[in-house]
């Protein structure tokens, strides 16, 4: 997907049910400067909108791209590029918010500890082992990257709790 400057500087986080969000994201082909632009702004729009995690299905753009940061710290900003699970262990559950389904929270179980491997903006290979809120974290835009998004992970408690906003949102969408 070839975007402009000009498109890159436009983008916003999407709401569901926008179908962009159900889409599998294709694999980074090309590390160049859109691709660094696009980083940029999603970093910004992680920040703005106080998330800790961005996925470039969320801007309306299906690549394997997300940016994490865990600390709100500016130098903890991170992209992470056509992302491959090499381990996975130990279960935990925890509630989880969404930057594409506002006011919607609920508990997921995700894999506690993990080993991945990425690509970062320069097309430089590098593996994150992480625990607690960082793996899932990754976890959590990797789904978005995979066309998977909370709403699917939270068991039927979960979904009874949040179905008028879900509701609100699908009509808001019509």
């Amino acid at each position: 997907m070839e975007l402009t400057r000009e498109q890159i500087e436009q983008l916003e986080i999407v709401k569901y049910p926008q179908p962009v969000l159900r889409q599998t994201a294709r694999k980074v082909e090309r590390f160049d400067e859109n691709l660094e632009l696009l980083v940029l702004k999603m970093i910004d729009l992680m920040h703005r909108n106080k998330g800790v995690g961005l996925a470039a299905n969320q801007v309306g753009v299906p690549l394997r791209v997300f940016v994490a940061n865990p600390t709100g710290q500016p130098e903890d900003d991170r992209a992470y590029i056509n992302i491959e699970f090499l381990e996975a262990s130990g279960w935990a559950e925890a509630e989880e918010g969404c930057l594409s389904l506002p006011q919607i929270y609920g508990n997921v179980r995700r894999n506690q500890k993990i080993k991945i491997e990425a690509w970062d903006v320069k097309g430089n290979r590098f593996e994150v082992q992480a625990t607690d809120l960082l793996a899932r974290i990754l976890q959590h835009e990797t789904d978005h990257l995979d066309g998977k998004i909370i709403i699917d992970r939270m068991n039927m408690v979960g979904k009874m709790a949040n179905r008028r906003q879900i509701k609100y949102l699908e009509d808001l969408y019509k």
